[in-house]
């Protein structure tokens, strides 16, 4: 399964793995929003990734835009295809990750 979450006390860990493209953008928001709904810190895991296009990158940034607004902290664990992905469609870093 490409995306997954592990609900923890203090946090939500997102898992994504493979390749995620549009078909995997509605069940990434759902559980995304749910992360966010609790509160708690969110654990982004995306060594695993393969490949992702831009609407998954798209969403990742707005999810980042969020938890900031609401307070939220966003850990994220990138792969180097991930971080390669993000540059491709225009982005200077990964969307969870500080800008460079």
């Amino acid at each position: 399964m490409p995306i997954s979450v592990e609900w923890q006390e203090t946090q939500s860990l997102v898992r994504l793995e493979g390749q995620l493209g549009f078909g995997s953008a509605v069940e990434l928001k759902c559980l995304l929003r749910q992360c966010l709904a609790s509160g708690k810190e969110v654990t982004l895991d995306v060594e695993h990734v393969q490949e992702m296009d831009a609407s998954i990158l798209q969403l990742l940034w707005a999810t980042s835009k969020e938890a900031t607004r609401v307070g939220i902290p966003i850990v994220s664990r990138v792969s180097e295809e991930a971080l390669t992905a993000a540059r491709q469609a225009g982005f200077r870093t990964f969307p969870t990750l500080s800008p460079e």
